[in-house]
């Protein structure tokens, strides 16, 4: 991606709409109620074959105080500064309003190409505000739809000549530095052959971590200390975060691509119709995951809504880490981690082992143990274990604690292996697997973790029977 491309404007014009037409997916909130997007978001955006970096941005706001509109204010003078290409987006059906006014002095001492996209220009109600637009003091206005998607031609121009430029003085430094560079002997005589085995876990692969946890948890004041920079907005006030913000970053040289979620509550108190859409995205945003970092308040851990949160991961298949924020608030440490690991242990026997770590997601106290708890999760998650050394373990448990007998027939533990990782997936083979007690799959689940050691990840276990060849013998005569 040669060019960044964001889209500004005052609320409630059509910048996340445009924003999710470029990208190709639904991934920003779209309402029609104003000030929806409140953090920058960005992703890949594509029109025909040109690729380029898409932010999305907050409306706009006049003010420069400590309140939340001003932090939001913030987050989009962050984009401009980022950004190659500003694409500023007046609503063409209302006409210019003081607002778009006062955005585009602000916009003019950026010293940024700003283009102006007249949207919602599918009616004729809207050529009065094209026109409208002329007075901004830009060039040429851009009427678009990005509902319908009339006008997308002129952005492809308009982004096509900036690529095209970026690559042209790419070309020339290049060039210009040619000279500088030593002349070395580059052998490339040898061809290296890759291995025919597979890696399944490749530890240099970047990794998906989604953040979640009940609202004003601390988790996006944890995103932002761990990369360095204010990137997601914070404040006293709960539900600031709604829509789940994408953060690329690097950790020891392994990229983490950090997702931040709106904080879920009860399904009985999200009423309002803009929770739920922030809620839902919260909830697809862990099923898209791999390590879901869990934040719990430690002042208040282990409610309701925090097991059922645990549950829906471990349901979904996802690691988990759990991390108790706030930590720098607790009085008696040692006395409150002995309590809570007991009550842990207790209140979700589905995740045996989960990793607890103490953090200050403020001061950034114990981060570099969170980050290896992730790691370590992540290792299990990925685990395989061959078959030889899985029926090994079953003969073990089988001779140590025999199935039980079923209506005085005893239960045969013929084989087991492993189907898949990421959870890890097992597969038993049994004669009547149907009647099979649950009780006797805990225990070899539990098995399972402490033979090999796979704990705090959801481990599955699912029964099979063996054909038997005389099932069809009386049919055959």
């Amino acid at each position: 991606m040669s060019v960044t491309v964001a889209i500004v404007g005052r609320p409630n014009v059509g910048k996340s709409t445009l924003f999710n037409r470029l990208v190709g997916k639904k991934i920003a909130l779209v309402d029609d109620t104003p000030g929806v997007t409140r953090d920058r978001r960005e992703a890949e955006g594509r029109i025909a074959e040109l690729k380029f970096r898409l932010l999305d941005t907050a409306g706009f706001e006049d003010v420069t105080d400590n309140s939340l509109e001003a932090r939001m204010r913030a987050q989009t003078e962050a984009a401009i500064l980022e950004a190659d290409i500003i694409l500023f987006m007046v609503d063409a059906r209302s006409g210019i309003v003081p607002l778009d006014n006062a955005f585009a002095q602000l916009l003019r001492k950026a010293d940024k190409p700003v283009y102006v996209i007249a949207n919602k220009a599918e009616a004729k109600v809207a050529e009065a505000g094209i026109n409208e637009a002329w007075s901004l003091g830009f060039d040429e206005p851009i009427a678009l739809s990005a509902e319908h998607g009339l006008g997308i031609s002129d952005l492809y121009s308009i982004i096509g000549n900036a690529i095209d430029k970026a690559a042209l003085e790419k070309q020339e430094d290049k060039a210009d530095n040619l000279d500088a560079l030593p002349l070395v002997d580059i052998d490339v005589s040898e061809e290296v052959e890759g291995d025919e085995d597979v890696i399944r876990w490749n530890p240099n692969r970047f990794l998906n971590v989604a953040i979640v946890g009940r609202p004003n948890a601390g988790k996006s004041t944890l995103v932002n200390h761990l990369v360095g920079d204010e990137r997601v907005l914070t404040g006293p006030e709960a539900g600031i975060t709604r829509d789940s913000i994408l953060v690329p970053w690097e950790w020891e040289g392994r990229v983490i691509n950090l997702v931040d979620t709106a904080g879920i509550r009860r399904r009985a108190k999200v009423q309002k119709k803009l929770e739920k859409l922030a809620v839902s995205d919260a909830l697809r945003s862990i099923q898209y995951a791999e390590i879901v970092v869990l934040m719990l308040d430690a002042t208040m851990p282990f409610e309701k809504q925090d097991l059922h949160l645990a549950d829906l991961v471990e349901r979904e298949g996802r690691a988990l880490v759990i991390a108790l924020n706030k930590w720098d608030l607790i009085k008696d440490k040692n006395a409150t981690l002995s309590m809570l690991k007991e009550k842990c242990e207790r209140l979700l026997p589905q995740l045996r082992g989960v990793p607890m770590v103490t953090i200050s997601g403020l001061t950034g106290k114990n981060l570099p143990n969170l980050m290896k708890a992730i790691f370590d999760i992540e290792k299990n998650w990925n685990i395989r274990i061959s078959t030889a050394r899985l029926n090994r373990w079953l003969s073990g448990m089988t001779q140590s604690h025999p199935p039980p007998a079923v209506s005085g027939r005893r239960l045969k533990m013929r084989y087991v292996t492993q189907a898949k990782s990421r959870p890890p997936t097992f597969i038993a083979f049994c004669s009547r697997p149907e009647v099979l007690p649950t009780s006797y799959k805990r225990y070899l689940v539990n098995g399972l973790r402490e033979s090999f050691d796979i704990w705090g990840t959801p481990v599955r276990l699912w029964v099979r029977g063996g054909e038997n060849p005389y099932d069809d013998k009386g049919k055959k005569k």
